[in-house]
């Protein structure tokens, strides 16, 4: 069952890079975005990731950062994001084998991947907003904008 508005995000430390981890508490004070995609490479994650990258600017005037979270490994992540040119940390959910994603509620065990789905943490770590996509749609950007737009206008 995937984490609703109100629900505390899980914490997290994952590998960003083959020696840098990071969590959920590296981010406090700011909003998150967290967007969980099925695999690098496949042409769907591969639009979703790289519209994001595309939009990183607008997140920012809400003081917000994105991260991508997959099971592929490190080395893949890092791989991908060199050559789609995503410029956000994508984090690697590797081993233990999706362990955040069952913590957030969307691991798909009959895949043994992550499913899709958007995720808009506040500053003190609670879950404004959620969306689980269906696996080969990419949900875009709107639904994130929204949200920071709304949580915006609450303040």
């Amino acid at each position: 069952m995937i984490l609703k508005k109100g629900d505390s995000a899980p914490d997290f430390d994952l590998y960003a890079t083959p020696d840098q981890k990071l969590s959920l508490a590296d981010f406090r004070g700011k909003r998150l975005i967290l967007a969980f995609y099925p695999a690098d490479w496949s042409p769907v994650c591969s639009d979703q990731m790289s519209l994001y990258s595309a939009t990183l600017k607008i997140f920012h005037e809400y003081n917000a950062e994105i991260l991508g979270i997959s099971v592929d490994s490190k080395w893949c992540h890092m791989a991908f994001a060199q050559e789609r040119k995503i410029h956000f940390p994508l984090l690697a959910d590797f081993e233990p084998k999706g362990e955040v994603s069952k913590k957030y509620g969307i691991y798909d065990a009959k895949e043994g991947e992550s499913h899709r789905a958007l995720f808009v943490i506040d500053e003190h770590a609670i879950i404004q907003w959620s969306y689980l996509s269906p696996d080969g749609i990419n949900p875009g950007a709107d639904g994130i904008l929204d949200a920071l737009e709304e949580m915006k206008n609450a303040q």
